[in-house]
């Protein structure tokens, strides 16, 4: 039996103590990981995950759990309790996935997404949304987020494909100015041979990524795990297989309602022409 990776203090953390328990169901039933696997259809690594507390364990993996061990509705109960304690820091092991990725898909509905925010673009969100942190705080996050940025520029760098909802390109983040390079910086990554945009123009057809944030990470085993935040959902990288492949769907018609990659340019070229210009001191 595949034993915890790192030392689980159930006592202190609700998350720790789901990962000893269905560790402990695992040993009564007498089942491997690959076995459980297949039994509630998630993958051997999230399972593993999950069990060693380095992943939530989201929805539906806590009934499915209870349905396979009939153990009622224990580890829901639990997801209560991890629920309740959860912090931000579920973007991480997205971040790590990122890194390995050789192909990103993204949709953004409202925010252009971090891989292609400009530095005066990223200052103003952590400002407006971090006021509780100092200036150097907020260079520290800043810095992290340019330092993603590198994979844009490595000799071999993933395909990328971004999908951005309307409301992104016309949400005014820190001033016409710091649209207008936000913009200008989107328009050369629109169509290249590593990197796809398309615009979501508002009178697209409604679906399941109308708000919120869509990530999907394919490594180079050809595996996919997705992250997913907004309506509802918590934000986590998610590998279960029918949920990926669902989503993976959403996006292909999400992809398949959005306006061509020339179209998109040519949105954007217009809302550059509303955006003011930059004003030279004493004019």
């Amino acid at each position: 039996m595949t034993q915890p990776s790192r030392d689980l203090n159930p006592v202190h953390s609700a998350r720790d103590l789901y990962g000893v328990e269905l560790h402990r169901q695992r040993q009564l039933a007498g089942l491997s990981l690959d076995r459980l696997s297949d039994i509630v259809n998630y993958s051997k690594t999230h399972l593993h995950g999950v069990e060693t507390g380095e992943r939530l364990p989201l929805p539906p993996i806590s009934e499915k759990l209870d349905m396979a061990f009939g153990t009622g509705e224990l580890f829901q109960g639990l997801w209560g309790a991890v629920k309740r304690e959860h912090t931000p820091k579920r973007f991480g092991h997205c971040l790590e996935l990122e890194a390995r990725a050789v192909r990103i898909q993204e949709f953004s509905a409202s925010l252009v997404p971090g891989l292609l925010q400009t530095e005066a673009y990223m200052r103003a969100l952590f400002t407006a949304g971090e006021s509780g942190k100092s200036p150097k705080e907020i260079d520290g996050l800043v810095a992290d987020r340019l330092g993603r940025q590198e994979i844009l520029r490595r000799d071999c760098p993933p395909d990328f494909w971004w999908i951005l909802g309307e409301a992104a390109l016309r949400q005014v983040v820190g001033g016409s100015a710091v649209m207008r390079g936000q913009l200008s910086a989107l328009l050369p990554l629109v169509r290249t041979r590593h990197s796809t945009i398309q615009v979501s123009p508002f009178n697209a057809d409604g679906c399941a990524l109308m708000s919120g944030t869509l990530i999907l990470l394919t490594l180079p085993d050809n595996s996919t795990t997705m992250y997913l935040e907004g309506g509802g959902n918590y934000g986590e990288a998610i590998d279960e297989r029918e949920a990926v492949t669902r989503y993976v769907r959403e996006y292909d018609l999400k992809k398949a309602c959005a306006l061509s990659p020339q179209e998109s340019a040519t949105l954007i070229e217009t809302m550059l022409e509303t955006c003011e210009p930059c004003e030279s001191p004493g004019t």
